[in-house]
């Protein structure tokens, strides 16, 4: 085994970052034998050098993290930062200056990997990014190393532990929206502005990744469709178990038929509960994947934390040092396809609409023929009167695949009708 000991510079020292230098420290022996050569903590760029961080000898501690990359000593940057800026510019910093980067920072990959890509080819270094997508679960590896012989058709799954929890409890205990996400706070499951776990950013950024790796493909955040789940209801579970399903937060990244184009999207959808992602839990994420030869995968386990977090960035870790010792390096970017991203509308999709209608004759003559002119075939229909008074009823159709821009159409053409007196809630329906 080599001696001296390969440096090891962290940026950023939360949740993630701490337990990371934790594990580095109290592995280290493991750590070496693995990698062939000692790895030593060299640096620890940090905002507020006043806090307390046990096991961080306090003369590693530093506020000027340019200066920590550009040293020229370090032989790998962990970057957990987060954020676009600074962490752009560090790590490009970093590979000028003889680093390889080991990064959880799934926003800048979703919006500039390409260049990313480009600065780490450019100076002979790897980027590294397991954590970046799903936590403790080993997920990106597996699509561009183990997988890289074959053709991934279809990658869907629940990569929000923060969403996943609010709606399992919606689903489980019958809780409305803001209950479920009042407890999902309570226990440190969601931020105080939730923003980007319950609008869908957080897993738009982890399709845009995603689909890049398993399509061979250049997609970035912008190519993704976004819709939250906020305005999922206790009456859509009720739907959905009618259905035979439930409801979850997916991040959906699919090759088109003709395999010209991709698609990458994050919506809300019913799932039967036959599918395996149905039966994921509490705040866990699992990723589905399809491919030609592998057939059907599932990458299960906890999602975000900072123990579960560490281990994906220490898993990085030892393969970039042990690319360093052997003067080689791990795959760069995989974009020879350069597949368009086509939108939304050209999405095949099954939708589930919930009508206000008034309840007299005619009116299933009026919303079949809307979806007719629509090009859009009619599955199942369900209708119930009021026993209030107020002369409604509720009519649940549920249709065929069709082309989501057709799909649409046909609900701003059903809103119009005098005899639909509102659209209660519309949901895409995934998984079968």
């Amino acid at each position: 085994m080599r001696t001296r000991p390969l440096k090891v510079a962290l940026l950023g020292c939360g949740v993630v970052g701490s337990e990371v230098a934790r594990i580095m420290t109290t592995h280290a022996d493991d750590l070496a034998a693995r990698i062939g050569a000692p790895v030593e903590l060299a640096g620890v760029a940090v905002r507020r050098p006043d806090k307390v961080r046990e096991g961080i000898p306090a003369e590693l501690i530093t506020t000027d993290a340019t200066a920590l990359v550009k040293r020229g000593d370090i032989d790998v940057i962990v970057e957990v930062i987060g954020g676009v800026e600074p962490a752009r510019t560090l790590i490009t910093t970093a590979f000028a200056h003889g680093a390889s980067v080991v990064s959880a920072n799934k926003a800048l990959l979703a919006q500039d990997g390409a260049s990313l890509y480009a600065a780490a080819q450019e100076h002979g270094q790897d980027l590294y990014y397991e954590a970046a997508v799903a936590g403790a679960i080993p997920l990106i590896r597996p699509l561009r190393e183990s997988l890289a012989g074959d053709k991934i058709n279809r990658v869907m799954g629940i990569v929000n532990g923060t969403t996943n929890f609010i709606l399992d409890k919606m689903d489980t205990s019958g809780a409305g929206y803001s209950e479920a996400l009042d407890e999902a706070t309570a226990l440190g499951y969601a931020e105080a502005d939730p923003t980007a776990d319950v609008e869908g950013f957080d897993a738009a950024a982890k399709a845009a990744i995603l689909a890049g790796i398993a399509f061979h493909t250049r997609v970035r955040l912008d190519d993704v469709y976004r819709e939250g789940m906020t305005e999922v209801t206790a009456a859509d579970f009720a739907s959905a178990k009618e259905m035979g399903c439930t409801i979850k937060l997916l991040a959906i990244c699919e090759r088109a038929a003709d395999g010209e184009s991709v698609t990458a999207r994050v919506h809300p959808a019913m799932i039967p509960l036959s599918h395996p992602l149905a039966s994921v839990r509490e705040a866990y994420n699992a990723v589905f994947v399809e491919a030609d030869a592998a057939g059907q995968l599932m990458f299960y386990g906890p999602g975000a934390g900072g123990a579960p977090t560490a281990s994906a960035v220490l898993g990085d870790l030892v393969a970039v040092c042990r690319n360093k010792l052997n003067g080689a390096n791990g795959p760069g970017e995989s974009a020879y396809t350069q597949l368009p991203v086509s939108s939304m509308g050209e999405v095949v999709t099954r939708y589930h609409i919930s009508l206000d209608v008034a309840d007299k004759p005619g009116v299933l003559a009026q919303v079949a023929t809307v979806f007719a002119e629509h090009g859009v075939s009619i599955d199942t229909v369900r209708q119930q009167g009021r026993q209030d008074g107020s002369g409604e009823a509720s009519l649940v159709v549920v249709t065929h695949r069709a082309p989501d821009a057709a799909l649409s159409g046909t609900v701003e053409a059903l809103r119009k009708l005098d005899t639909v007196r509102g659209v209660a809630s519309i949901m895409r329906v995934e998984g079968e």
